[in-house]
């Protein structure tokens, strides 16, 4: 357990208690201590974490976030548990969990520590209130990601429908200047990749690669993964997008969002050379750093420039999770730069994550907790958008798809185990420990959307529609 939860263990008050489940005898299920917030939180630093929302509409907010979250979680598979000892959820039911797998063991449990606050917050902002009264210490949980597995394969009918149509007029919209326009781009991919080199170095491989790696495992033995399987795994998912695209020696490769360089190292070694492009300095400076330490800096160039402005003419364009960070409304422009520099037979394979096309439809102008702590201006496209954006817009087709979303869970959850397993270091590098709940919150939050499904990852392959019709025509 965390140390919050670790003295919850009242009863409930008012509700049925549980024979199925010994709450008290609960067993942490991760291989960490969640840090606990300071008692006084830095205003200067974490402004909406430091005071609870204390406005009319918050308040009046809140009592009916109250309410709502009540109603929901006394049918989830949960036990949400409250400081005069009530219990909420199935584990207030005394049903055991109905999955196989979990056999024996119990329900995740929710520990609400200031449940005033919680509520005011949820209130106050939705999906942002959640994400920070978690880091303000207001909850706490056994397993943050089996908790948020709970509400993630649930997302559209927790709230009642007829409060889901008025979302829009009082949660937050998303501020102007984290629209990804050429302007503001810069500063959003600033905001999280230039946070420190050495921060992503404490949880990332030696490979320093942060996206999904595709593991060799399947089925039950992939859930189990070990951390000194994950640099190979990394490389082995850039291999495959560079063997989709061609990437050989003599190929002229565009890469769109560098990383630390990964990629380009990988494909230089093949005899390509390589351009790349990236708005993170700290990015630019190490990956430039591991290029000429590996010997490639007449192979690679990395410059400091956005994707809409790149020229030129290209054999093959990779670009690994970058179109997330594009914004809705350029993604056309993001695929129409593509084909422009693509060469004729060339080429194109990118990694991005999606989701349903019916949950990005309803969330795409929605402002949430990862747009303002994690990536700004940010949207997940589906595979949908992808496929009618390209077909519609630009003279590219998906040619072919692999979708390998359980393969990000465990890349998640070794990045998680690594990260919390380096709490000290961390610390030692200025971050607190509200910013490390913000990023434990973060990390497991994405984990449940790729073990639930809400969330995948795709590896896709294009080509030109024109390239592909004269070769046809060609052969007969």
């Amino acid at each position: 357990m965390t140390e919050a939860t670790g003295s919850g263990t009242g009863r409930a008050q008012g509700t049925t208690r549980s024979s199925a489940v010994n709450s008290s005898a609960l067993k942490s299920r991760v291989p960490y201590t969640v840090p606990q917030p300071p008692v006084t939180i830095d205003a200067a630093i974490w402004p909406s974490i430091a005071a609870v929302p204390s406005s009319l509409k918050a308040r009046v907010a809140g009592r009916a976030a109250d309410a709502i979250f009540k109603a929901a979680v006394r049918r989830l598979p949960l036990e949400v548990r409250y400081p005069d000892g009530t219990v909420l959820g199935k584990a207030a039911l005394g049903e055991a969990p109905s999955d196989p797998a979990s056999a024996g063991t119990a329900y995740p449990v929710m520990t609400i520590n200031r449940p005033e606050a919680f509520a005011t917050r949820l209130g106050d902002g939705g999906l942002i209130g959640l994400g920070e009264s978690f880091m303000a210490g207001d909850w706490d949980a056994d397993d943050l990601t089996a908790v948020m597995e709970v509400f993630a394969s649930r997302v559209g009918t927790l709230v009642p429908e007829p409060l889901q149509k008025l979302r829009g007029l009082y949660l937050p919209r998303q501020p102007r200047r984290e629209r990804n326009t050429e302007k503001n781009t810069r500063s959003n991919i600033s905001r999280h990749y230039d946070l420190s080199n050495e921060l992503f170095a404490s949880f990332l491989d030696s490979t320093m690669t942060y996206s999904s790696a595709l593991f060799p495992e399947s089925g039950d033995a992939l859930r189990s993964v070990p951390w000194d399987g994950l640099a190979a795994a990394q490389q082995a998912k850039i291999d495959r997008l560079l063997d989709k695209a061609g990437v050989k020696e003599g190929t002229r490769v565009l890469e769109i969002g560098t990383g630390w360089g990964e990629l380009a190292l990988r494909a230089a070694a093949r005899g390509a050379t390589v351009y790349s492009v990236t708005l993170s300095s700290e990015q630019q400076e190490l990956a430039r750093q591991r290029v000429a330490e590996a010997g490639y800096a007449d192979a690679v160039t990395i410059e400091l420039k956005d994707y809409r402005a790149v020229e030129g003419e290209y054999d093959a364009v990779v670009s690994v999770e970058m179109i997330e960070a594009v914004g809705f409304e350029y993604w056309a422009t993001y695929f129409q730069t593509i084909e422009r520099v693509l060469a004729p037979g060339g080429k194109v394979a990118i990694q991005a994550i999606t989701i349903a096309h019916d949950r990005l439809m309803a969330t795409r102008t929605s402002y949430t907790w990862v747009h303002k702590y994690i990536f700004p201006g940010g949207v997940i496209p589906s595979v949908r958008a992808i496929e009618d954006i390209t077909s519609k817009q630009t003279g590219l087709r998906v040619r072919e798809r692999l979708a390998m979303g359980e393969h990000y869970a465990q890349t998640l959850r070794l990045w998680e185990e690594r990260f919390m397993a380096r709490e000290d270091e961390v610390r030692a590098m200025g971050f607190d420990a509200v910013f490390q709940r913000m990023w434990l919150f973060y990390l497991c939050y994405s984990r449940a959307g790729f073990e639930t499904g809400y969330l995948d990852v795709q590896q896709i392959v294009l080509d030109s529609a024109y390239t592909n019709s004269a070769a046809t025509k060609g052969a007969i």
